[in-house]
């Protein structure tokens, strides 16, 4: 068996692992359980799976959860740093599933204390690769990619190499010319530029393929995730932002390629089903007979592939751009773009602002640096503040002027 701690066990990546454990009840043991606020579904959690310990962000609702819990013997801590100390617990394998910078902290203290962690959390590598990455070599840590793309160019590198038990990245072996990330294109891809700014909250949340939380299927529609990936992707494979291509691929059969200098290129394929990729992270270097529903290419009839149109996905550009110039850039971008998110979720700005927003941001990036948790933590605040008053902004100069019959500003 191996031994879990899952870092957002209430969200989507934390409920599909759980899903995987049900489906391999004698593959896992749950020992840690860490959620943000949803306190009734923790406690469901916690009573079906029997961690030795769970932990809630949120201090308000721990007397609740607590009593939920009374008579158990299963252990409760509260607050942030609790919740970061969590992750420090030794186990086999650290489910990183917690959205946002929030994530970071939880990443950050797995990896010192030389933790195998499964990154969802995208985020801590866009914002802090450079420390990520340095924390994880100095303590032995290991970092298993879990988004399916980065899981793909995992799969596609360790198939070619044949050394499973060696997570070397492809930049290490003078093989590999170049890695593609594929897109799903959002559900906006053959929408109208000119109807964009009448695009709602309900609307930019029905991803055509995959069912995820609010924030990322926003991301999804942007592609500002497929940007926040790329930059991920420089830092967990060591490569340079000219060394990753990323193609539209609506029917997203194939999600990622590794191109070699000898001209064969490797993919990997699979449904539209978060748990594989999770369940490779989980069972590595092995693979996990969870009975998924297998990929039917026949039904597909085709596949397509199409590149990346600047005007319709500026946040991509953005994306690219921080990438590009380094630094606190990244950091910037991330903390921006979850501010503009959810200001356009609580319809106070529309979905083109989200890019006005992070492109102001970027164009008055603030001062700092990336070198430390604390300094992370620190540009991050100071770019969420500048993304704020850029929404508020936005929203009061939107106030004077008529909704549009499709809800947007």
């Amino acid at each position: 068996m191996k031994s879990l701690t899952i870092l957002g066990s209430t969200g989507s990546i934390g409920t599909s692992t759980l899903a995987l454990v049900d489906a391999c009840p004698d593959a896992f043991d749950v020992k840690v359980l860490v959620a943000g606020s949803n306190t009734a579904l923790l406690a469901e959690q916690a009573l079906k799976y029997r961690p030795d310990i769970v932990g809630l962000a949120s201090t308000a609702d721990a007397a609740a959860l607590r009593e939920a819990l009374a008579g158990s013997g299963i252990e409760v801590a509260e607050g942030e740093d609790a919740c970061t100390e969590l992750a420090r617990r030794p186990v086999d394998v650290v489910i990183a599933g917690i959205v946002g910078l929030a994530g970071l902290p939880g990443v950050l203290a797995a990896l010192a204390c030389g933790q195998t962690v499964a990154l969802a959390n995208k985020e801590s590598l866009v914002s802090a690769g450079a420390l990520a990455m340095a924390t994880a070599r100095r303590h032995g840590a290991r970092l298993l990619p879990v988004d399916s793309e980065h899981s793909a160019i995992f799969q596609c590198w360790l198939g070619w190499s044949g050394h499973q038990k060696d997570v070397t990245a492809p930049s290490a072996n003078g093989s590999v010319d170049r890695i593609c990330l594929t897109a799903s294109g959002g559900p906006f891809r053959m929408r109208d530029l000119d109807s964009f700014s009448m695009i709602t909250p309900e609307e930019a949340v029905k991803h055509p393929n995959w069912s995820m939380g609010q924030k990322i299927s926003v991301d999804s529609a942007t592609m500002m995730n497929k940007g926040l990936e790329v930059i991920e992707a420089a830092w967990l494979f060591d490569l340079s932002p000219q060394s990753i291509e990323v193609l539209i691929h609506p029917q997203v059969a194939i999600h990622g390629l590794v191109y070699f200098h000898d001209g064969s290129v490797i993919g990997q394929l699979g449904t539209a089903d978060m748990k594989t990729p999770i369940s490779y992270a989980l069972a590595w270097p092995d693979r996990l007979d969870w009975c998924p529903e297998p990929l039917d290419l026949l039904s597909m009839g085709r596949l397509e592939f199409m590149p990346v149109d600047p005007d319709r996905y500026p946040c991509f550009s953005l994306a690219r751009q921080a990438l590009a110039e380094g630094g606190v850039m990244p950091a910037v971008l991330n903390a921006a773009n979850e501010v503009a998110v959810a200001a356009f979720l609580a319809r106070q700005i529309g979905f083109t602002d989200i890019a006005a927003v992070v492109g102001h941001c970027l164009d008055h990036v603030p001062e700092g640096d990336v070198d430390s948790l604390e300094a992370v933590i620190a540009v991050d605040g100071r770019a969420r503040d500048l993304a704020k008053t850029r929404c508020g902004a936005i929203s009061q100069a939107a106030s004077t002027k008529p909704l549009s019959p499709a809800g947007g500003v």
